[in-house]
């Protein structure tokens, strides 16, 4: 299995199989949102199949298979996020810091974005 240091260091990795449509308006964030979306919900759907036909047991295989589909989301996220102009690790530090604010103002729970 291939060692891979940080948030950034996978981004750089992913994006080696990105390919880039940047003649084309709209394509490089509208593909991978539509794909983190996709991939979304097909760890979802594991989950669901997961709860109705194993009586939500897990097994090593269902986990193996819903990180292989994790994999996937986080792939996608790392190249909307690189055509945003973001790294991995700006993306974590800016949601770090959202939801530090968030505790410090014991606003956790509840509704909205701006809370």
């Amino acid at each position: 299995m291939t060692k891979i240091e940080g948030l950034n260091e996978y981004q750089h990795c992913a994006l080696e199989t990105w390919i880039s449509h940047s003649n084309d308006r709209g394509y490089n964030i509208i593909y991978p949102t539509l794909g983190l979306c996709g991939e979304s919900g097909e760890v979802a759907e594991k989950i669901k199949k997961l709860l109705r036909d194993h009586g939500g047991f897990l097994d090593d295989e269902q986990k193996h298979s819903i990180a292989l589909e994790l994999g996937d989301v986080f792939w996608y996220l790392s190249t909307l996020a690189y055509e945003l102009g973001f790294s991995l690790q700006e993306i974590a530090e800016m949601n770090y810091e959202k939801l530090q604010s968030r505790k410090k103002r014991n606003k956790i729970h509840g509704d909205g974005d701006n809370r």
